[in-house]
């Protein structure tokens, strides 16, 4: 018995050391989540800062109201129960008592809503904003379309950094970074002081925009437009997550916020504006294979592994590229189509977002990757013919 209680001690100091350790190699995230956190977080804009005031107030007054209410309810049931002799009253209804149970709730409505509905009222007047970006949901990514203000004009899409979810399907084992599962290949930049509007719509099902340390969150509905806005007082990285459930991958469609110093931004819209002119290609070149393929090898990484796996088995109803005879067909015309619309009410996506290039630069790498060695390419211009039909 001594034995197996000092083994048993053993394990349970093992598996202590162990938990500790892992909770150290945690850490709390600059603009994201902290470890541990109970409460909202004060925010670095004045909205922000007044949900967490409004909170934190009101949490005050219903604690005193519930201590107030049930210390005068256990007290009467103490001090008159029967066993010391009390006897209940007989007595039927009194104006008095029914006057204040009334006014004083009344008075507690009224000093509860004034303030939240000034916060409320705040949040919503999206007039006179610097800058207006159009937000889309899509499974599972976001979609930002500079409208107006400086950078207008910019549109790229954001999605999942490819080393996260592939430390995701490993298990996440070893050391975990702090960013986990928050970080993206393109953040949503904005300078600092500056008025913010967000316009929020979906592509397909219904996504939530988040970000608590910005004070926002609207849902994105397709086919609807909704609004919100902020005002970044501080330079820096703010972390949310769509907050709508929308999908197998709603885990993996994070929100960066990157909050800079105007000079930086100005830097940065010059630096979106010549990548994008780069990236304009024109849909009537013809790309020779090897260079297409290259190109497709980078577009599938980012946006079809996570479904299709890095060797286009699939998996569970996702149907494997290696091998389909979509795939495989020389009518390119199924594929493209396949892409452009999605398939199966939203299960596939449509990715009509992808310019033309990079639709026909993956398709063509699916068609010649794996053992679909079939030698076919893709040309832009076979995609630009298919594109509204």
């Amino acid at each position: 018995m001594k034995s197996n209680g000092n083994k048993l001690a053993s394990l349970v100091l093992a598996a202590g050391a162990a938990f500790s350790g892992a909770a150290h190699a945690v850490n709390d995230l600059p603009g994201g989540p902290s470890v541990r956190q109970l409460n909202l977080p004060v925010g670095v804009t004045k909205i922000a800062q007044e949900q967490h005031l409004l909170h934190t107030g009101l949490m005050i007054l219903c604690t005193v109201i519930f201590i107030a209410v049930f210390a005068v309810m256990f007290y009467s049931i103490w001090k008159h129960r029967k066993s010391v002799g009390h006897k209940a009253a007989n007595f039927h209804e009194s104006v008095v008592v029914e006057v204040i149970w009334t006014i004083v709730p009344f008075l507690i409505v009224i000093l509860m809503a004034l303030p939240a509905t000034k916060v409320l009222v705040a949040q919503k007047d999206t007039t006179n904003a610097d800058l207006t970006i159009k937000t889309t949901g899509y499974q599972w990514k976001w979609g930002y379309d500079y409208l107006t203000g400086e950078g207008q004009g910019l549109s790229f899409i954001s999605t999942l950094d490819s080393s996260q979810r592939a430390m995701s399907d490993a298990g996440a084992k070893g050391d975990i970074p702090d960013d986990y599962l928050l970080k993206v290949d393109n953040p949503l930049v904005v300078p600092v002081n500056t008025k913010v509007r967000i316009i929020t719509t979906a592509n397909d099902v219904i996504h939530a925009f988040a970000v608590p340390q910005l004070g926002v969150k609207q849902d994105a509905i397709p086919g609807f437009v909704r609004d919100t806005w902020f005002r970044a007082e501080k330079v820096g990285d703010y972390y949310g997550q769509c907050q709508e459930l929308c999908g197998k991958e709603h885990a993996y469609m994070p929100i960066h916020v990157k909050v800079v110093s105007a000079a930086d931004y100005t830097s940065w819209v010059d630096v979106k504006r010549k990548e994008a002119a780069a990236k304009l290609d024109d849909p009537n070149k013809v790309w020779t294979l090897p260079d297409i393929l290259a190109r497709g090898e980078k577009v599938y990484a980012a946006n079809c592994a996570a479904c299709h796996q890095a060797n286009g088995k699939g998996a569970g109803p996702i149907k494997a590229l290696d091998g389909s005879p979509v795939v495989l067909d020389a009518d390119h015309t199924k594929q493209i189509h396949v892409l452009l619309n999605g398939l199966n009410n939203g299960a596939m996506p449509s990715w009509k977002a992808l310019s033309d290039t990079d639709l026909a630069a993956v398709a063509t790498f699916t068609k010649n990757n794996w053992s679909n060695k079939t030698g076919q390419l893709v040309q832009p211009a076979e995609v630009q013919a298919q594109r509204g039909k």
